[in-house]
């Protein structure tokens, strides 16, 4: 009887141990969170309004970055030649998804390091001619994404800075040579000129240092005012374009609403905060289960004209009161 007390007491302690393991056993057994990756040409601190919007997106789809998934973010630092081998990283890591910040390059770049792994981009320009996607409507791949037409509104990003100055003798207009749409973009706007009798100087870079030579060609062609064309390069650098247009005192326009909140004089363009939002609501679906082949490639077209009246005060500008009247944002 003692001994039948004992094996049972025995038998009991077990058990109790082998419970006690039990949820720790299912617990390692629950699928771990989906990772998105997220490869930009950028850096964390050029892309930090952009990862806002983005997580926005995927908080409207129902996933929370940390909660119920997660980033694997590759950075090549605005230079190129990184971008195939960070994809590749992504790709080997199995990644769930990829999300490319930055132009066509980074796109570019995933869908060249996979088939099959599903691809949202965010990009200015159509991604078809860029060889992203056989069709805005039907993506028939496993790439889809966001497009927004920056390089459509140049004529009227040209128009308005002539409105605010009118008697401009010399505008300039900064493209980057590299950009395929560069040669297009200056088309429209050499055009956008002529027909308002405005004299133009096309200064050209790619470089840190290309950027200042480009900025004392305009001093020493006493250019009135400057328009910046859409480009991944001077979308990372507001704030060094901003402190050039100071130094040298040039009104600039640019399509980015960062750079006026950096301090620059104006901007009209696609609003990018509602195309990354866009980009994290297209992750969020796929995450769900939805295929990239299947959802059309977004158009983002709300478009915001942006002034900062503070540094017209410092040059000396007025805006006229009917420009002032169809600002969607003044920062004074």
């Amino acid at each position: 009887m003692q001994f039948d007390q004992l094996k049972r007491r025995e038998f009991i302690r077990l058990l109790g141990g082998a419970a006690a393991t039990w949820p720790f056993s299912a617990g390692a057994q629950q699928p771990a969170m989906p990772v998105i990756g997220l490869l930009s040409i950028g850096s964390q601190s050029s892309d930090a309004f952009r990862l806002a919007a983005f997580r926005r997106g995927l908080n409207e789809s129902g996933h929370v970055v940390g909660k119920n998934v997660t980033i694997e973010y590759r950075w090549a630092g605005n230079q190129n030649d990184r971008l195939p081998p960070l994809a590749a990283d992504l790709v080997r890591r199995q990644v769930a998804a990829i999300a490319t910040i930055g132009g066509p390059a980074p796109a570019l770049a995933a869908k060249a390091a996979s088939a099959t792994i599903p691809i949202v981009f965010m990009i200015g320009g159509d991604p078809v001619k860029r060889g992203l996607v056989a069709s805005l409507n039907r993506p028939d791949s496993n790439v889809t994404g966001v497009s927004f037409l920056d390089d459509l509104l140049v004529a009227n990003q040209f128009e308005v800075l002539h409105e605010t100055i009118p008697n401009a003798d010399v505008m300039g207009l900064l493209v980057n040579p590299t950009n395929p749409n560069a040669e297009s973009v200056v088309r429209d706007v050499r055009a956008a000129a002529g027909t308002l009798g405005q004299k133009l100087l096309v200064v050209r870079a790619s470089t840190d240092s290309e950027l200042e030579t480009a900025f004392a060609t305009l001093v020493e062609h006493r250019s009135s005012a400057l328009l910046i064309a859409s480009d991944p390069f001077f979308n990372s650098r507001p704030n060094e374009l901003v402190a050039l247009a100071e130094r040298h005192v040039i009104p600039t326009m640019c399509h980015l609403r960062a750079f006026v909140a950096a301090g620059g004089l104006m901007s009209y363009g696609t609003s990018l905060v509602d195309g990354y939002r866009q980009q994290g609501v297209y992750i969020g679906k796929i995450l769900k289960g939805a295929k990239p082949a299947d959802l059309p490639v977004e158009q983002a077209t709300k478009v915001e004209l942006t002034i900062n009246l503070k540094t017209a005060k410092t040059l000396g500008i007025t805006f006229p009161l009917p420009l002032l009247a169809r600002a969607d944002e003044v920062i004074e």
